[in-house]
C-alpha cells in the first residue's frame, strides 16, 4: 500500500496510469458531448459521464451520478479516503462536454479519438478530455493499488461548462453544496502546460503555468428600438443604425491597462529567464508580449478588459426597418474591475442602447503559495528538473467560478510538456484539435506525484 507523502515507486519506472490513459483519452473522445448552448440541442454527457462512472466503479469506487437541473446534463462524482480525512479535501475536477465541431475542416473526424503520428485526435483533446484521461487512469490505479493520499480526493467530471456551467457547476454550487462539504481546495484547467523560453546563455527554459486567476465573463445582449418602417423611406431613426454604431464604438474601444498580481508576478519570472523587458506601464506592453509567441494571446487578452461583437439579429424582410435590432457581446472583466467596466460600456453604446447581462460570472485571483502549490512545483521538478512553476491569469473562464463561491480555493493544473513548436493556444476550440500522447503520459506521472504529495 503507497502512503502519505511518497511517491510510488512506479511513477519512474512505469505505471498502470501511464499504460491506459492514451485509451481512456481517445474513449472519452469518441463520446460526441457538443454543448450547443441550447439544451434541446447539447448531447452526450449522460452517456459518457455513465461510462466515467462505469470505470470508476469496476475499480472499486461508489459514484454518484448527478443531473444538474435538466435530463442528461450528467456530473459523476467519487471520493478517495485520504490518512487524515480530517484535513481539508481536495477537488479534482474536469469537464466532459465541448465546443461543436465541423467534420469537414479536420484532418481526421473530430469525434475519432484517433492516434497517430504521435498525437491523440479529437474535439477535447485539450479541453478537457486530456485531463479528464489523467484524473480517471491515476484515480483507477489508486484504487487498484490500495494508495491512500495524505487526504480525501473528490474526483469530478462535470457537464456545461463550455455554456458557463449554468446547467453544470453553477447548478451544483447552488443546489447541491453538499457535494463539496469539507472541499478547501480545488484543481481543474487551465494549467499546468509548458512554455519553452530562450534563456540569454543560448539554452531554454520550460516553464509551467499555473493558472491562479481568471477574467470575469459575461454574454451582454444590446438591444436598440425604434420605429419600424418602410425601406424605401427616409428613416432616420432606425434601430439596426442606432445598435450597429454603438457596437463598433464598443468593439474598436480599447479598455485601460491593468496588471494584476498575477500577471505582474508572470511578467517578473519571464523577465528573470530571458533578459527580455515587459515594462507593465508601457503602452507598448502587447508589442512586447509578441516575443513571447503563441502564448501572447492568453497574457495579452488579461492586461484588459475586452467586449468583443460575436452576435447580430435584426429584420425580417429586405425592405422592411425593423423596430428592434439585437446583438450579443462577448465580455471578460479582469478582477476588480466590474463596475468600472459596466460604466464605460454605458458610456460607449449611448442612451439609446439598452443592455442585459445574459451571463454574469465573477472573476477570480489567489495567490500563488501555500503547500498545494508547493506540491504543484515539486510533482513538475520531480519530472522535468529543468522546469519551474510560474502563476498566470487565464483569459477565460472555468468550473472554478461556480467553486469559488462556496469558498474554496482554486487553481489550473492540468500537467503537460509541450514541444516548443506546438501552438497550443491556437488548439483550445480549434480545428484539428489534439495532445501529444508523451505529453498525456508525463502529465499523468505528475499528476500521480502530485496527488501522493498533496
Amino acid at each position: 500500500m503507497s502512503v502519505t507523502g511518497e511517491a510510488s515507486g512506479s511513477i519512474d519506472g512505469g505505471s498502470r496510469a501511464v499504460d491506459e490513459v492514451v485509451d481512456l483519452v481517445s474513449k472519452l473522445i469518441r463520446f460526441d458531448t457538443s454543448n450547443t448552448g441550447e439544451l434541446a440541442t447539447t448531447k452526450g454527457e449522460r452517456e459518457c459521464a455513465e461510462w466515467v462512472a462505469e470505470r470508476l466503479r469496476e475499480v472499486g469506487y461508489t459514484t454518484e451520478y448527478v443531473e444538474s437541473g435538466a435530463p442528461g446534463r450528467g456530473n459523476v462524482f467519487a471520493r478517495l479516503q485520504g490518512a487524515d480525512s480530517g484535513r481539508g479535501a481536495l477537488l479534482m475536477h474536469g469537464h466532459l462536454d465541448v465546443v461543436p465541431a465541423e467534420a469537414s475542416d479536420w484532418s481526421v473526424h473530430p469525434f475519432s479519438g484517433a492516434v497517430r503520428d504521435g498525437y491523440v485526435w479529437g474535439r477535447g483533446a485539450i479541453d478537457m478530455k486530456d485531463m479528464c484521461g489523467m484524473m480517471l487512469a491515476v484515480a483507477r490505479q489508486f484504487k487498484r493499488e490500495g494508495t491512500v493520499p495524505p487526504r480525501d480526493i473528490v474526483f469530478a467530471f462535470l457537464a456545461d461548462e463550455e455554456a458557463g456551467g449554468t446547467w453544470g457547476s453553477q447548478w451544483l454550487a447552488d443546489n447541491r453544496p453538499d457535494l463539496f462539504d469539507g472541499i478547501t481546495e480545488a484543481v481543474g484547467e487551465v494549467g499546468g502546460f509548458s512554455l519553452t523560453v530562450p534563456r540569454p546563455d543560448g539554452t531554454e527554459r520550460r516553464l509551467y503555468l499555473v493558472e491562479t486567476a481568471e477574467k470575469g465573463l459575461g454574454w451582454m445582449r444590446l438591444r436598440a428600438k425604434a420605429r419600424a418602417g418602410h425601406g424605401s423611406f427616409l428613416h432616420e431613426d432606425n434601430a439596426v443604425t442606432i445598435l450597429a454604431e454603438a457596437v463598433a464604438r464598443l468593439g474598436r474601444h480599447t479598455f485601460p491597462l491593468v496588471v494584476s498580481d498575477s500577471v505582474a508576478e508572470f511578467l517578473a519570472v519571464v523577465s528573470e529567464e530571458t533578459g527580455l523587458t515587459f515594462d507593465p506601464d508601457s503602452p507598448d506592453i502587447e508589442g512586447q508580449l509578441a516575443k513571447l509567441g503563441t502564448i501572447s494571446r492568453i497574457i495579452g487578452a488579461t492586461l484588459r478588459d475586452t467586449a468583443n461583437p460575436t452576435m447580430l439579429q435584426a429584420g425580417y424582410k429586405a425592405n422592411v426597418i425593423p423596430q428592434t435590432a439585437e446583438a450579443v457581446i462577448d465580455c471578460r472583466v479582469v478582477p476588480g474591475r466590474r463596475e468600472a467596466f459596466e460604466r464605460e460600456v454605458d458610456d460607449l453604446i449611448g442612451p439609446d442602447v439598452e443592455r442585459e447581462w445574459i451571463t454574469a460570472l465573477d472573476s477570480y485571483e489567489t495567490t500563488f503559495d501555500g503547500d498545494l502549490v508547493d506540491a504543484m512545483n515539486a510533482a513538475i521538478l520531480a519530472h522535468d528538473p529543468q522546469g519551474r512553476t510560474v502563476p498566470y491569469m487565464l483569459s477565460g473562464g472555468t468550473d472554478a467560478k461556480a467553486f469559488a463561491r462556496l469558498g474554496i480555493r482554486c487553481f489550473g493544473f492540468a500537467p503537460l510538456r509541450l514541444p516548443p513548436e506546438l501552438d497550443f493556444t491556437a488548439l483550445f476550440h480549434g480545428v484539428d484539435e489534439r495532445v501529444p500522447v508523451d505529453a498525456l503520459e508525463f502529465g499523468t506521472q505528475v499528476l500521480e506525484h502530485f496527488l501522493l504529495n498533496s
